[in-house]
């Protein structure tokens, strides 16, 4: 160990900064930037000294005041170089070390000696400070998200828009030589798009803001990145076009569209053929499967005629499973209902699109912004998003629907 102390590493530091600022006085900025490499190679070794005083405090703790091992009472370490001061004692203690596993692994309560005081995002909400010689990363549950956002057709047009429809196409007629045929009329309707506010807030104490590490800091900002995310994709399927974009699920299919599975009945093969015979052959390319993955789970047990399994998983060339039910691609999402043996209404439990035809207008995109509150001190992280979204071709949709009778 290099250091005795943070005392000891912070004499040493500053008479090296001494004579680099002498050197760069005399214009001898060779001799400054070896000394400067000097200071780099010195804050390595207080980091490893931080840790090796840390064990040693531990080992302290456990094993009791054994001379040359336990840190002096109200010693403190440098977390920087901006001479800013943490306690490490206690939060290195084994008891506490243990005691904080349990938190994170088992989700028991930490002991109110190791709780933090102070009472937006408080320091009590973060649960337990986190020890020094522990790794930096909170841990969190996953979830899935971004598979449907990121193919859904994406515009940016200002002060909405409106797209032309059409339901009528020509047709055109042989007809005998000298002779005509009847002229035909082509309609068309609109689909226009109104603008929705997404917004989410986290409110962070200032106590938070100045003691919690900067993995607390990047977590809310991925948080409040994927929440936004969340709601969107959820919108897409199931929005209720009132206040946010309008799902594709909770449109009216074009006739004949729509799979139903009894009340008494299971998923079949033959149910998922239906539905791949009900999608316009000018509509298959890019049609991709939408279900919850305990719906799948049941699709993937089912064999053809000739006892073949008709579900195929892969991996892509980065890694993530590739699903497909015969030849077709399948989304999972928490977000659509699961296939149950019973539901107490009509439920989409599964459908195939083209996301493509969907489309998520975005007047303004998404980002974070930080401001304080004046009145409490308190920063405010929040993301917000002026958007709205419709599919705009439903012929690409079937749907399959568990009956409620």
């Amino acid at each position: 160990m290099r250091f005795q102390n943070v005392e000891d590493y912070k004499n040493q530091r500053n008479k090296l900064i001494n004579e680099v600022e002498k050197l760069m006085a005399e214009d001898k900025h060779t001799e400054a930037a070896v000394k400067m490499t000097e200071i780099e190679q010195m804050d390595n070794d207080w980091e490893n000294d931080k840790v090796e005083m840390a064990n040693k405090a531990t080992l302290a703790g456990r094993f009791g005041n054994i001379k040359g091992l336990k840190i002096g009472e109200g010693e403190k370490m440098n977390n920087g170089l901006d001479g800013a001061l943490t306690e490490t004692s206690m939060r290195d203690e084994l008891a506490y070390r243990k005691a904080f596993m349990n938190y994170v692994t088992k989700g028991e309560k930490m002991p109110n000696d190791f709780q933090n005081s102070n009472q937006n995002t408080k320091t009590t909400d973060i649960g337990a400070l986190i020890p020094d010689t522990v790794l930096q990363k909170i841990i969190e549950k996953m979830e899935v998200s971004g598979q449907i956002l990121s193919k859904v057709t994406r515009t940016a047009f200002k002060g909405g828009v409106t797209i032309p429809t059409s339901t009528v196409k020509p047709v055109a007629t042989w007809v005998a030589e000298g002779a005509t045929s009847n002229k035909q009329k082509k309609s068309t309707g609109t689909i226009t798009f109104a603008y929705h506010k997404l917004r989410c807030a986290v409110s962070v104490s200032l106590e938070v803001d100045t003691m919690a590490l900067e993995v607390f800091e990047r977590t809310i900002i991925n948080n409040i990145a994927e929440a936004m995310v969340k709601a969107l994709e959820k919108a897409i399927l199931l929005g209720s076009g009132s206040g946010q974009p309008k799902g594709f699920l909770t449109e009216e299919v074009v006739e004949g569209q729509n799979i139903d599975i009894a009340s008494s009945a299971d998923l079949t093969i033959d149910t998922l053929e239906a539905a791949e015979d009900a999608i316009p052959l000018a509509y298959e390319s890019g049609a991709v499967w939408v279900m919850n993955k305990k719906t799948y789970l049941k699709a993937k047990n089912l064999k053809d005629t000739e006892g073949q399994y008709i579900f195929k998983e892969n991996r892509g060339v980065d890694g993530q499973v590739v699903r497909m039910i015969r030849e077709r691609q399948v989304i999972l999402t928490d977000d659509m209902p699961k296939l149950e043996a019973t539901v107490g209404e009509d439920t989409i439990v599964a459908a195939i699109v083209r996301l493509e035809d969907y489309i998520l207008n975005t007047n303004y995109s998404m980002g974070i912004r930080e401001y304080y509150d004046e009145d409490t001190e308190d920063k405010i992280k929040k993301s917000v998003m002026l958007c709205d979204g419709k599919i705009i071709d439903k012929n690409s949709l079937v749907t399959v629907t568990k009956k409620n009778a």
